[in-house]
């Protein structure tokens, strides 16, 4: 996991930290951590199919001609 120091953090947003970490249970620490999280969150999440579709939007995209497998899916078999 990352490390990360946060320098010249004023003494009243120390204090206001440490107020809602313990309104929520948690340490400071904890609390910057949940924050953070929070904050970095997408905001939807990011479907594999729709990022490759964009990519391939970006870069003009490529046609791909084939045919779907329509023979029935074979169970398996376990012996």
């Amino acid at each position: 996991m990352a490390n990360v120091l946060i320098r010249n953090l004023s003494d009243e947003t120390h204090r206001a930290l440490k107020l809602h970490a313990e309104k929520h249970g948690r340490s400071t620490e904890a609390e910057i951590r949940a924050i953070l999280d929070e904050a970095m969150k997408p905001e939807e999440p990011i479907k594999l199919g729709t990022a490759l579709r964009e990519f391939g939007v970006k870069f003009g995209g490529i046609d791909i001609d084939f045919e779907r497998d329509q023979n029935p899916i074979e169970p398996a078999t376990f012996e």
